[in-house]
């Protein structure tokens, strides 16, 4: 079949059309180089990478290979065996491409299946931390290359102070979160990932709702104060419930669907190293923290990090629009499913 000839191809729903805007709604803000995309190419089209981007793909999957090789040199403890889980490289795996692909479910999702695995939240929490800083740097850089998003200093665009929001807000967050969680309250695990759940439960139906409305929202900043605070408690009280809350926010409040996935992405990236940062803090106060499964969500996380943001520049918004919300939902009940077992 000429795939050229396809009507949903030719035209995708990326959203409201043109006509469909009424006259008197602001221009789109943030997202403007991703719709462009979305409307102007087809699917065929946008599976084509310049020269420039498969050299930094090429590049990433190099480094991939030397990382995973050296936390296996890293974390053997001089035995014969690898220091790998092959079920947990295979949860990270899956969990982090949804992640990067849908800006959630990696912390989320991966959680509750490892605390039925039988782990405890100081075996995952502070690994979760300190994998999604690399992988959401990763991906976040990734989403940038392939044109999901664009970031500039100079001049600073819309994208970037948005970032700086969130990081900023959610770094304070995380931080006040993981003290008064782990060293102050002492909240059970079942408190612990029934409330995150609930929370992404409710904001994926509030998404459904949204993505059912064929208007542009006016992109309103003051909104994603709010969300950042929210998510951010979220990362550093379960290690989950960031992505879905921030991503969802960005889109409720006028933000495109395949950046709002990059910025979440990145955003996450980078707040998770002050949640990694404060982990440690609370090592010096006698609080154990227990490493030993970061070699396998790093190797099944990283990979997934490089080729996840690709998927999400070839697919149709119009995927993506019912997609986030939809997913945030499933796993929000599979949270809260999973916690209730434990």
């Amino acid at each position: 079949m000429d795939l050229d000839l396809d009507p949903t191809i030719e035209n995708p729903d990326t959203g409201p059309t043109a006509a469909e805007i009424p006259p008197e709604t602001p221009p789109r803000r943030i997202g403007i180089e991703a719709e462009a995309l979305d409307r102007e190419q087809t699917t065929l089209e946008r599976m084509r990478l310049p020269r420039a981007a498969l050299r930094r793909f090429a590049l990433l999957g190099g480094l991939y290979v030397a990382t995973v090789a050296g936390i296996a040199l890293l974390f053997d403890g001089g035995t014969d065996s690898l220091p790998f889980v092959p079920i947990v490289v295979l949860v990270a795996f899956v969990f982090e491409t949804t992640d990067s692909a849908a800006g959630m479910g990696f912390g989320t999702g991966i959680a509750p299946l490892l605390f039925v695995l039988g782990y405890g939240p100081l075996e995952i929490v502070p690994v979760l931390l300190l994998s999604e800083t690399l992988t959401g740097i990763v991906a976040g850089a990734v989403h940038h290359n392939v044109d999901n998003v664009t970031f500039s200093v100079r001049p600073l665009n819309d994208e970037t102070k948005l970032l700086a929001l969130l990081v900023g807000v959610g770094s304070v967050a995380v931080l006040g979160s993981v003290i008064l969680t782990y060293f102050t309250l002492g909240l059970s695990d079942v408190v612990i990932e029934a409330y995150v759940s609930i929370l992404v439960v409710t904001m994926g139906v509030v998404g459904i709702l949204r993505a059912k409305l064929r208007t542009r929202i006016e992109y309103r900043p003051h909104r994603l104060f709010a969300f950042a605070l929210l998510a951010g408690v979220n990362k550093g009280i379960g290690g989950g419930g960031y992505g879905p809350v921030v991503t969802l926010g960005q889109i409720l409040s006028g933000v495109y669907e395949k950046s709002a996935v990059a910025i979440t992405t990145l955003a996450e990236g980078i707040v998770s190293i002050v949640g990694a940062f404060a982990f440690f803090l609370l090592v010096f106060q006698g609080v154990p923290v227990d490493l030993h499964l970061l070699p396998s969500i790093l190797a099944g996380g990283f990979f997934a990090a490089i080729i996840a943001p690709y998927g999400v520049r070839v697919v149709p918004n119009a995927v993506w629009r019912y997609l986030i919300p939809i997913y945030a939902f499933a796993i929000g009940v599979l949270g809260l499913a999973l916690g209730l077992v434990v």
